[in-house]
């Protein structure tokens, strides 16, 4: 069994750092990254899932992140997630389904995102 509670705050500082290194030890080397279900370009290897990441641009005092464990099957995990951007952006659900290799480290991750509806206060 993986220890997703670890394998997660690796994630977190990760996306908090943006540094290639940690983002690199989450992941196989020949890790498949799926940024939504059925994607038409899924980030495969290292390389891909780095850049796109750093695409991304995702700065640290954007956003906080709250997750939890839904399930583990196997190598299989399953975690639901709150992403709430402070710079004005959507506030995020997430499901993600994570497939760990042996050695702990990623090998396939699909996300699931939704944006809530913004509430309106009323007039």
């Amino acid at each position: 069994m993986n220890d997703v509670n670890s394998w997660m705050d690796q994630y977190v500082r990760a996306w908090t750092s943006n540094d290639p290194h940690e983002i690199r030890a989450l992941f196989t080397e020949d890790a498949v990254y799926n940024d939504r279900p059925n994607t038409e370009k899924q980030w495969n290897g290292h390389e891909e899932i780095v850049k796109a990441w750093a695409d991304a641009g995702d700065k640290p005092e954007d956003w906080t992140f709250e997750w939890n464990l839904l399930g583990q099957d196997g190598d299989t995990a399953f975690v639901q997630g709150l992403t709430t951007y402070l710079n004005g952006e959507p506030t995020y659900d997430n499901l993600w389904v994570i497939r760990f290799a042996e050695d702990g480290r990623a090998r396939e991750f699909t996300e699931w995102y939704m944006a809530r509806k913004q509430s309106h206060a009323p007039s």
